[in-house]
């Protein structure tokens, strides 16, 4: 299992926003040259996240900006406007095992509980990190102090 590049993609994407927002205006192409990825995918996910609330969009002269304040955008919130899960479920089980085998017969009642226990742990961690926690790490890398979005 692999969480795909999307998530990861959509926090770089939050970073510049935060990050060069008084400097340039904010736009898939500029987006894309930071991120190295085609500026259809950066469209794409910046299309999710405003269905998600998370950024505005302003055409013309505007460009991207947060929708809300940066410690109350979890990475949790980024996880679920970028990520497509299969009936909420990160763990994708095998459909038909053989219930003629004592494993297949079995292994949904032994592992369900436990994918789902998963599951919570990664979504209550995910939860307790803020767009605001990420941007005070990444100041530290880049050895300046980044303006946070106080919306």
């Amino acid at each position: 299992m692999q969480i795909s590049s999307r998530f990861t993609i959509a926090i770089h994407i939050f970073s510049c926003i935060n990050t060069f927002r008084d400097e340039y205006k904010i736009t898939s192409n500029f987006l894309a040259m930071s991120i190295q990825v085609n500026p259809v995918i950066i469209r794409k996910l910046l299309g999710q996240l405003k269905d998600a609330g998370l950024i505005e969009i302003k055409r013309g002269s505007g460009g991207a900006s947060l929708a809300k304040k940066t410690r109350e955008i979890t990475l949790l919130d980024i996880f679920n406007a970028v990520e497509s899960l299969d009936d909420g479920r990160l763990f994708h089980f095998h459909e038909n095992p053989n219930p003629d085998c004592p494993i297949g017969k079995s292994i949904h009642p032994v592992l369900d509980s436990r994918l789902e226990q998963i599951q919570r742990a990664m979504e209550k961690e995910m939860q307790s990190i803020t767009l605001e926690d990420i941007f005070k790490d990444i100041a530290k890398y880049t050895k300046k102090t980044l303006p946070l979005n106080q919306v």
